[in-house]
């Protein structure tokens, strides 16, 4: 059921505009709500990987165990390549990501990347993903295609419940991302540009499934690149069956909403 596919492809029609080498200006946007536990280890370990303009942007939802506190002393530690958006409350992952993006945008990205700060998404991937963005518009760091995994940890329930989220999101949309579920994910600047980030209603871990499918509507190459998704080390995990569940029903919301939805991306603003 489950078997593998290429992990590269072009969605819809190939696109006429050149692929040029992601330039300059990086940032990472990392949504936080109780990761002080990770965020240190997670900022020197991004850092460490000498990635030339990178920049990290944190997203806290004013974290009870001072995660945005914790964030801010970096601003000065790493002045002009760190910087935090705080949020009153909890208000979930897809709006933070998409502030991040936005602020990002903003600040004169080139290269968007998202991720958790839980070390789920190894850093040392990171350079990997960048590089493949170099031949497609988004690149998916990818549990199910030939060489991806999850951690052997994982009880039966977990690692069938993942699998089949996955295989749910492809059924109902009929499109070809084999990890639609994950957020390890490196964007152009051109790509985020060229999607309604404003029409995104998708508020908890749906959000992955909408943004992917928004961009394969679009006619945008994805690509997926295999790595390995570890278990949390620090803190608490967020997924839980009513996370799943809500998911679950959101996809047939994307069906409807962006079923008109057929631009190529040579139509798209060069």
């Amino acid at each position: 059921m489950f078997g593998m596919v290429p992990a590269s492809y072009p969605q819809q029609a190939s696109s006429t505009r050149p692929i040029r080498l992601p330039p300059v200006k990086i940032t990472v946007v990392i949504p936080t709500f109780n990761e002080a536990a990770n965020l240190p280890k997670l900022v020197g370990s991004l850092y460490a990987l000498a990635i030339p303009s990178l920049h990290i942007l944190v997203v806290d939802d004013d974290s009870p165990d001072g995660t945005g506190d914790l964030a801010d002393q970096f601003i000065t530690e790493f002045t002009g390549r760190f910087s935090v958006i705080h949020r009153s409350g909890k208000q979930g992952l897809g709006t933070a990501y998409i502030a991040g993006f936005q602020r990002a945008l903003l600040e004169g990205a080139e290269v968007v990347i998202q991720m958790d700060a839980d070390f789920s998404h190894p850093p040392e991937k990171l350079p990997e993903l960048i590089d493949a963005l170099k031949n497609c518009d988004m690149v998916l760091g990818s549990r199910y295609v030939a060489g991806g995994a999850v951690d052997e940890r994982w009880p039966f329930w977990r690692k069938s419940l993942s699998a089949f989220g996955n295989w749910y999101a492809r059924a109902v949309l009929r499109f070809p991302v084999r990890d639609a579920t994950g957020g390890y994910r490196v964007w152009r600047r051109e790509t985020l540009l060229g999607m309604p980030l404003e029409a995104v209603k998708s508020n908890g871990y749906a959000f992955q499934v909408e943004m992917a499918y928004i961009a394969y509507k679009l006619g945008y190459t994805i690509r997926e690149v295999p790595f390995y998704f570890a278990d949390r080390q620090w803190g608490t995990s967020k997924m839980s069956f009513a996370i799943q569940r809500e998911a679950a029903f959101r996809v047939w919301g994307i069906l409807f909403e962006y079923r008109h939805l057929q631009r190529m991306v040579s139509e798209l603003p060069q």
